[in-house]
């Protein structure tokens, strides 16, 4: 069966973010002042065949920790899509 997943990944809370705080001013001048904060990462989706979505959620983790993600500067979610 294949899974497909999201890889959601971004910079640690901790870390200055340039490109949220540049998409932050952005929307400010365009008047949109609710927003508070803006944090840019990336999404990145697998598509896993697996026997079953814990077994491809693992996997998802597994390529997140080994590959996708910098745990020195970035955190990740990983998400079932369908």
């Amino acid at each position: 069966m294949t899974f497909l997943i999201d890889v959601l990944i971004l910079p640690h809370q901790q870390l200055l973010d340039p490109q949220g705080k540049a998409t932050l001013h952005g929307l400010k001048q365009l008047g949109l002042q609710a927003v508070t904060d803006v944090r840019v990462g990336k999404r990145i989706q697998l598509s896993v065949q697996s026997e079953t979505a814990e077994e491809a959620l693992s996997f998802a983790t597994q390529a997140a920790q080994k590959l996708l993600a910098n745990p020195i500067t970035e955190t990740f979610e990983i998400q079932l899509v369908s």
